[in-house]
Protein backbone atom coordinates (compact mmCIF):
# COMPACT_ATOMS: atom_id res chain seq x y z
CA UNK A 1 0.00 0.00 0.00
CA UNK A 2 1.28 3.47 -0.85
CA UNK A 3 1.95 5.91 1.97
CA UNK A 4 -0.65 8.42 0.79
CA UNK A 5 -3.48 5.85 1.01
CA UNK A 6 -2.35 4.71 4.46
CA UNK A 7 -2.37 8.32 5.68
CA UNK A 8 -5.89 8.74 4.30
CA UNK A 9 -7.06 5.70 6.25
CA UNK A 10 -5.35 6.91 9.41
CA UNK A 11 -6.97 10.33 9.08
CA UNK A 12 -10.44 8.85 8.50
CA UNK A 13 -10.27 6.53 11.52
CA UNK A 14 -8.67 9.14 13.74
CA UNK A 15 -11.53 11.50 12.99
CA UNK A 16 -14.14 8.80 13.61
CA UNK A 17 -12.65 7.65 16.91
CA UNK A 18 -13.14 11.16 18.26
CA UNK A 19 -16.88 10.60 18.48
CA UNK A 20 -18.24 7.07 18.94
CA UNK A 21 -17.55 3.41 18.30
CA UNK A 22 -20.40 3.32 15.79
CA UNK A 23 -18.71 6.08 13.82
CA UNK A 24 -15.48 4.10 13.95
CA UNK A 25 -17.21 1.08 12.38
CA UNK A 26 -18.98 3.28 9.84
CA UNK A 27 -15.62 4.70 8.81
CA UNK A 28 -14.21 1.18 8.39
CA UNK A 29 -17.10 0.26 6.08
CA UNK A 30 -16.71 3.46 4.08
CA UNK A 31 -12.96 3.02 3.66
CA UNK A 32 -13.25 -0.53 2.32
CA UNK A 33 -16.48 0.29 0.44
CA UNK A 34 -18.52 -2.58 1.83
CA UNK A 35 -22.10 -2.79 3.09
CA UNK A 36 -21.17 -2.81 6.75
CA UNK A 37 -18.54 -3.41 9.40
CA UNK A 38 -18.37 -4.60 12.98
CA UNK A 39 -15.61 -4.97 15.56
CA UNK A 40 -15.46 -7.53 18.34
CA UNK A 41 -12.78 -7.82 20.99
CA UNK A 42 -11.87 -11.33 22.11
CA UNK A 43 -11.99 -11.87 25.86
CA UNK A 44 -11.66 -15.16 27.74
CA UNK A 45 -12.35 -17.31 24.70
CA UNK A 46 -15.45 -15.35 23.69
CA UNK A 47 -16.20 -12.26 21.65
CA UNK A 48 -17.32 -8.88 23.00
CA UNK A 49 -19.06 -6.69 20.40
CA UNK A 50 -17.55 -3.21 20.38
CA UNK A 51 -19.36 -1.55 17.49
CA UNK A 52 -21.35 -2.04 14.31
CA UNK A 53 -21.96 0.31 11.41
CA UNK A 54 -25.58 -0.68 10.79
CA UNK A 55 -28.33 -3.11 11.80
CA UNK A 56 -27.02 -6.03 9.74
CA UNK A 57 -23.50 -5.61 11.12
CA UNK A 58 -24.91 -5.44 14.66
CA UNK A 59 -26.79 -8.69 14.10
CA UNK A 60 -23.64 -10.35 12.73
CA UNK A 61 -21.63 -9.30 15.81
CA UNK A 62 -24.38 -10.45 18.17
CA UNK A 63 -24.68 -13.81 16.40
CA UNK A 64 -20.95 -14.39 16.81
CA UNK A 65 -21.15 -13.38 20.48
CA UNK A 66 -24.21 -15.55 21.13
CA UNK A 67 -23.13 -18.64 19.18
CA UNK A 68 -19.38 -18.56 19.76
CA UNK A 69 -18.77 -19.22 16.06
CA UNK A 70 -18.25 -17.21 12.91
CA UNK A 71 -15.54 -15.50 10.89
CA UNK A 72 -14.27 -13.34 13.78
CA UNK A 73 -13.43 -16.45 15.82
CA UNK A 74 -11.77 -18.18 12.88
CA UNK A 75 -9.75 -15.09 11.96
CA UNK A 76 -8.68 -14.60 15.58
CA UNK A 77 -7.63 -18.24 15.97
CA UNK A 78 -5.79 -18.41 12.64
CA UNK A 79 -4.23 -14.97 13.04
CA UNK A 80 -5.12 -14.38 9.41
CA UNK A 81 -7.93 -12.97 7.28
CA UNK A 82 -10.94 -15.19 6.67
CA UNK A 83 -13.02 -14.68 3.53
CA UNK A 84 -16.39 -16.15 2.63
CA UNK A 85 -17.58 -14.48 -0.58
CA UNK A 86 -20.83 -16.44 -0.80
CA UNK A 87 -22.55 -17.52 2.41
CA UNK A 88 -25.17 -19.45 0.43
CA UNK A 89 -22.44 -21.68 -1.00
CA UNK A 90 -20.46 -22.18 2.22
CA UNK A 91 -19.70 -25.80 3.09
CA UNK A 92 -22.26 -27.09 5.58
CA UNK A 93 -19.67 -27.67 8.29
CA UNK A 94 -18.59 -24.02 8.46
CA UNK A 95 -20.52 -21.88 10.98
CA UNK A 96 -23.90 -23.54 10.28
CA UNK A 97 -25.94 -21.54 12.79
CA UNK A 98 -24.09 -18.28 12.19
CA UNK A 99 -24.41 -18.62 8.44
CA UNK A 100 -28.18 -19.02 8.57
CA UNK A 101 -28.58 -16.06 10.92
CA UNK A 102 -26.26 -13.81 8.94
CA UNK A 103 -28.09 -14.49 5.69
CA UNK A 104 -31.43 -13.88 7.38
CA UNK A 105 -30.05 -10.51 8.53
CA UNK A 106 -29.19 -9.55 4.96
CA UNK A 107 -25.53 -10.54 4.57
CA UNK A 108 -24.45 -12.44 1.46
CA UNK A 109 -20.67 -12.41 2.05
CA UNK A 110 -18.44 -11.92 5.11
CA UNK A 111 -14.77 -11.14 5.58
CA UNK A 112 -12.88 -11.01 8.89
CA UNK A 113 -9.49 -9.46 9.61
CA UNK A 114 -7.60 -9.93 12.89
CA UNK A 115 -6.92 -6.97 15.16
CA UNK A 116 -3.42 -7.44 16.47
CA UNK A 117 -0.34 -5.61 17.65
CA UNK A 118 2.74 -7.74 17.13
CA UNK A 119 2.00 -11.14 18.65
CA UNK A 120 -0.88 -9.81 20.75
CA UNK A 121 -4.34 -10.57 19.36
CA UNK A 122 -7.22 -8.33 20.46
CA UNK A 123 -10.15 -9.25 18.24
CA UNK A 124 -11.44 -9.03 14.70
CA UNK A 125 -12.90 -6.61 12.19
CA UNK A 126 -15.79 -8.28 10.36
CA UNK A 127 -16.99 -6.82 7.06
CA UNK A 128 -20.07 -7.88 5.13
CA UNK A 129 -21.60 -7.35 1.71
CA UNK A 130 -25.30 -7.55 0.84
CA UNK A 131 -24.33 -9.21 -2.44
CA UNK A 132 -22.21 -12.30 -2.93
CA UNK A 133 -18.75 -11.85 -4.37
CA UNK A 134 -15.10 -11.49 -3.34
CA UNK A 135 -13.39 -8.29 -2.28
CA UNK A 136 -11.37 -6.61 -4.98
CA UNK A 137 -7.60 -6.48 -4.55
CA UNK A 138 -7.90 -2.82 -3.51
CA UNK A 139 -10.65 -3.57 -0.98
CA UNK A 140 -8.61 -6.41 0.50
CA UNK A 141 -5.52 -4.24 0.86
CA UNK A 142 -7.58 -1.42 2.38
CA UNK A 143 -9.20 -3.87 4.82
CA UNK A 144 -5.80 -5.08 6.04
CA UNK A 145 -4.66 -1.50 6.65
CA UNK A 146 -7.98 -0.53 8.25
CA UNK A 147 -7.74 -3.38 10.75
CA UNK A 148 -4.17 -2.41 11.60
CA UNK A 149 -5.04 1.25 12.15
CA UNK A 150 -8.33 0.53 13.97
CA UNK A 151 -6.69 -1.50 16.72
CA UNK A 152 -4.30 1.36 17.44
CA UNK A 153 -7.22 3.81 17.61
CA UNK A 154 -8.96 1.57 20.14
CA UNK A 155 -5.87 1.18 22.31
CA UNK A 156 -5.04 4.89 22.25
CA UNK A 157 -8.62 5.86 23.13
CA UNK A 158 -8.70 3.36 25.98
CA UNK A 159 -5.41 4.68 27.35
CA UNK A 160 -6.60 8.28 27.19
CA UNK A 161 -9.66 7.43 29.26
CA UNK A 162 -11.75 10.35 28.03
CA UNK A 163 -15.38 9.42 28.76
CA UNK A 164 -16.59 11.62 25.94
CA UNK A 165 -14.70 9.60 23.36
CA UNK A 166 -14.30 6.04 22.22
CA UNK A 167 -12.62 5.14 25.51
CA UNK A 168 -15.87 5.50 27.41
CA UNK A 169 -17.55 2.94 25.19
CA UNK A 170 -14.58 0.57 25.38
CA UNK A 171 -14.90 0.73 29.16
CA UNK A 172 -18.59 -0.16 28.90
CA UNK A 173 -17.62 -3.62 27.65
CA UNK A 174 -16.94 -4.60 31.25
CA UNK A 175 -20.48 -3.73 32.32
CA UNK A 176 -21.92 -5.41 29.23
CA UNK A 177 -20.10 -8.63 30.02
CA UNK A 178 -20.89 -8.44 33.74
CA UNK A 179 -24.65 -8.33 33.12
CA UNK A 180 -24.48 -11.44 30.93
CA UNK A 181 -22.51 -13.29 33.62
CA UNK A 182 -24.89 -12.08 36.32
CA UNK A 183 -27.81 -13.45 34.29
CA UNK A 184 -25.94 -16.74 33.82
CA UNK A 185 -25.57 -17.01 37.58
CA UNK A 186 -29.26 -16.35 38.13
CA UNK A 187 -30.20 -19.00 35.56
CA UNK A 188 -27.85 -21.46 37.24
CA UNK A 189 -29.72 -20.97 40.53
CA UNK A 190 -33.13 -21.16 38.88
CA UNK A 191 -32.34 -24.43 37.08
CA UNK A 192 -29.86 -25.98 39.50
CA UNK A 193 -27.05 -26.08 36.96
CA UNK A 194 -23.53 -24.63 36.68
CA UNK A 195 -22.93 -21.03 35.66
CA UNK A 196 -21.33 -22.24 32.43
CA UNK A 197 -24.46 -24.25 31.64
CA UNK A 198 -26.54 -21.21 32.54
CA UNK A 199 -24.68 -19.19 29.90
CA UNK A 200 -25.32 -21.92 27.34
CA UNK A 201 -29.05 -21.81 28.16
CA UNK A 202 -29.07 -18.05 27.73
CA UNK A 203 -27.27 -18.28 24.40
CA UNK A 204 -29.61 -21.00 23.14
CA UNK A 205 -32.73 -19.04 24.07
CA UNK A 206 -31.42 -15.78 22.63
CA UNK A 207 -30.62 -17.52 19.35
CA UNK A 208 -33.98 -19.33 19.26
CA UNK A 209 -35.82 -16.04 19.80
CA UNK A 210 -33.60 -14.13 17.38
CA UNK A 211 -32.70 -11.46 19.92
CA UNK A 212 -29.43 -10.04 21.26
CA UNK A 213 -27.98 -11.98 24.17
CA UNK A 214 -27.45 -8.75 26.11
CA UNK A 215 -31.16 -7.91 25.86
CA UNK A 216 -32.18 -11.31 27.19
CA UNK A 217 -29.62 -11.03 30.00
CA UNK A 218 -31.05 -7.65 31.00
CA UNK A 219 -34.54 -9.17 31.19
CA UNK A 220 -33.25 -11.97 33.41
CA UNK A 221 -31.34 -9.62 35.72
CA UNK A 222 -34.38 -7.34 36.12
CA UNK A 223 -36.57 -10.44 36.67
CA UNK A 224 -38.82 -9.80 33.72
CA UNK A 225 -37.97 -13.30 32.50
CA UNK A 226 -37.20 -16.57 34.28
CA UNK A 227 -35.82 -19.53 32.35
CA UNK A 228 -37.40 -22.07 34.70
CA UNK A 229 -40.87 -21.22 33.43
Amino acid sequence: MDRERLLQIQAALDGASGSSTRDLCRACAQIVEVSGAGISLMVGGGSEPLCASNRTAARIEDLQYTLGEGPCFESHARRAPVVEPDLAETADGRWPSFRAGAMAAGAAAVFAFPLRVGAARLGSLTLHQDRAGPLTATQYTDALATAEVAVHEILVAQAEGDDGRLAGQVAELGAYRAEVHQASGMVSVQLGITVAEGLLRLRARAFAEGRPLADLAADVVTRRIRLDR
